[in-house]
């Protein structure tokens, strides 16, 4: 299959590890990768902060960069979870609302697409040690992929995958959130940390690299050892 790669803004800025990982597993399974380089953000952080009219541009701009693709894949449940909102967004212009549709039914967050399209049953990855699967909001609830990374993750030579307190909860980072509520973000975000470091882990696991950079940030101040990684970086792991 060509897959073509949507690595979003925080990936290829501040997590470029996570964009390589997630090529060389998908290349690794066989597939050909598409990467089209005048792809930019899909628009989430100025929509959600209410500029809902201008944001509309970049949108437009996504669509005619990626729907040339056979499948769309991304290390990102929020940023798909919000290209999986542009028909809604676009509800009122039947244009763009069509090619929104289009658009948003192939594309998806990179353990639901291992699970739900290619069915992925064996592949070689091996991390040895304790982890914890934090639960990020926008995969969970939005697109309601809870135990596809799971089930990745069981399948890991080595790896021991253990619950912790309220591993569904919110980290707190929420994007704007937490710069708008700087203090509620990080209480939110403290109380996560104490709760993965009393499961004593090797490993913090995630799906989305914004909420392991939100957790990772506050595990540090803590001056915990915990180990923080994407799936895509687990699951190439050898």
């Amino acid at each position: 299959m060509k897959v073509t790669l949507f690595t979003t803004c925080i990936v290829d800025f501040m997590a470029m590890n996570v964009g390589k990982a997630t090529v060389e597993l998908l290349e690794g399974l066989g597939h050909e990768i598409d990467y089209p380089k005048n792809q930019t953000c899909c628009g989430q952080p100025t929509y959600n902060t209410g500029y809902v009219e201008k944001t509309k541009n970049t949108m437009k701009h996504f669509i005619e960069t990626f729907e040339h693709a056979e499948v769309i894949v991304s290390p990102s449940g929020s940023c798909v979870s919000f290209v999986k909102e542009y028909p809604h967004i676009f509800a009122d212009d039947k244009e763009w609302k069509e090619r929104a549709e289009k658009v948003a039914a192939k594309t998806y967050e990179l353990s639901q697409f291992l699970i739900e399209v290619i069915n992925i049953e064996n592949f070689s990855a091996k991390l040895p040690g304790k982890a914890v699967y934090h639960h990020n909001c926008h995969t969970s609830r939005f697109l309601q992929v809870k135990e596809q990374p799971l089930t990745l993750l069981s399948k890991v030579e080595g790896l021991e995958l253990v619950d912790f307190h309220n591993s569904g909860k919110c980290c707190g980072f929420g994007g704007t959130f937490s710069v708008k509520m700087g203090e509620i973000s990080a209480e939110v975000a403290d109380e996560k940390a104490r709760y993965i470091q009393e499961a004593n882990p090797d490993y913090l696991i995630g799906a989305d690299f914004a909420c392991l950079m939100n957790i990772g940030g506050r595990l540090s101040r803590l001056g915990s050892n915990i180990k923080v990684m994407h799936i895509a970086e687990v699951l190439n792991s050898k």
